[in-house]
C-alpha cells in the first residue's frame, strides 16, 4: 500500500467513527486538529484500524503516535514486516 492509499483507509475509517464524511487526514494531522477525535473515538478508530488492515499495533505505538504520519509509517513496517 502506497502512503495515499493508507491515509485513504485511515480518513474513511476515522470519518465513519465519526460519522464525517469530510475528513482528509494528512501526515502532519493531529488529533487536536480534528473535532471530535477525543482519546475514546482514538481508541476506537486505532481498534478498526487493526481490523481493517490485519495488523496489529503494540501499545507503546499507540501512546507515542504523535500525528497520523507516525501511525502510516508503523502501518508500513508492520505490513513489510516478514510474517
Amino acid at each position: 500500500m502506497t502512503d495515499q492509499e493508507i491515509l485513504d483507509t485511515l480518513s474513511r475509517t476515522l470519518g465513519d467513527l465519526l460519522a464525517d464524511d469530510s475528513i482528509a487526514l494528512q501526515m502532519t494531522t493531529r488529533r487536536s486538529d480534528v473535532p471530535g477525535w477525543d482519546s475514546f473515538s482514538y481508541i476506537n478508530f486505532i481498534a478498526a484500524v487493526e481490523m481493517e488492515l490485519g495488523i496489529r499495533f503494540g501499545v507503546a505505538d499507540v501512546e507515542s503516535f504523535e500525528n497520523v504520519g507516525a501511525i502510516v509509517r508503523r502501518i508500513q513496517a508492520l505490513k513489510s514486516a516478514p510474517k
